[in-house]
């Protein structure tokens, strides 16, 4: 992964202020956006849906030129303060290359979704700019009192969450301190040896997935193992595995997980609030944080503003 000098994080955003849709990846239901973009003018932003956010070809919103257009005029058009990803689904990857020509710490904003938009935070991570790992349309349009709607908003406007959240059986305990990298697990290790790798030493990972087999998960933790990364992270936060069933060897995914990490001693944080489940809490990639696992049964992640956000 190419480092930039320093992370930038795009500017707070004020009321008034222009946030867009667009769908880089899957089709969604117009009527899902339509909801969450009045959710965001309630709150106080002029919202604009890109032209190809409501389209359907196959199982992506449209042609890869059709949703590079959407995203790149988004990134460049400097009245554009946030981007707002509709839905996952898969796809995002095809913009990668030609997104990366692009200048993008010249006009930072910030992108926001999660599962297959975990290409994206990639693109942006590796470019030195942070995002925010978050829920898009179908939940945005829960409303603005929503919690975690509510941390994203928070987000977006300057402010930096601390949360708490409820430990389990597995987790070993410890306390670091590093950089937030991560994402929906399939996704990030296709990009592994790639431009946008992001699965690197000495930063907190966090992990999350939905309908993989517990031994596809292990195949990739095995990878990171050889390769010597799964040695030589700081921490790890493992987030919520959907929609799989036991196998022969293991009930349940967290229990791989476990004997994967057994050897080392950074702190494990299992059961994070992360993932494809109704609260998913929105994570700031690339910035400093520190990860408390606590006895106590009750963990903590806190995140530090930048020197250069002062």
């Amino acid at each position: 992964m190419t480092e930039k000098q320093n992370i930038i994080f795009p500017p707070a955003l004020a009321k008034g202020d222009k946030v867009v849709f667009c769908s880089p990846a899957g089709p969604i239901d117009a009527e899902k956006v339509e909801k969450a973009a009045d959710v965001l003018r309630d709150h106080g932003w002029e919202v604009e849906i890109m032209p190809h956010t409501f389209g359907k070809l196959g199982h992506y919103s449209g042609t890869a030129d059709e949703r590079y257009a959407d995203l790149s005029h988004a990134l460049l058009d400097p009245s554009v303060k946030a981007i707002i990803c509709s839905r996952g689904g898969y796809g995002a990857v095809h913009l990668l290359d030609r997104l990366s020509s692009l200048d993008l710490r010249a006009n930072p904003k910030w992108i926001a979704g999660f599962s297959d938009i975990s290409a994206l935070h990639a693109l942006m991570a590796v470019n030195g700019i942070a995002s925010i790992h978050s829920s898009m349309a179908a939940h945005i349009m829960l409303g603005g009192d929503d919690d975690d709607n509510k941390a994203l908003f928070d987000i977006l406007e300057g402010r930096r969450p601390a949360y708490t959240f409820d430990g389990h059986d597995f987790d070993r305990c410890g306390i670091a301190a590093g950089r937030l990298l991560g994402g929906n697990l399939a996704v990030i290790a296709e990009l592994i040896s790639t431009p946008y790798d992001i699965i690197r030493p000495d930063t907190i990972l966090f992990i999350e997935d939905i309908a993989e087999p517990i031994y596809k998960i292990e195949r990739i933790l095995y990878q990171l193992k050889l390769s010597g990364v799964l040695a030589r992270l700081k921490g790890l936060m493992v987030g919520q595995f959907t929609d799989y069933k036991p196998d022969d060897n293991y009930n349940d995914m967290y229990e791989m997980v476990r004997d994967m990490t057994a050897p080392y001693d950074y702190p494990v944080a299992f059961n994070v609030p992360v993932g494809h489940v109704d609260h998913n809490i929105p994570l700031i990639e690339s910035a400093t944080v520190t990860l408390k696992v606590s006895p106590s049964g009750r963990n903590s992640l806190i995140f530090h503003r930048s020197p250069s956000e002062d």
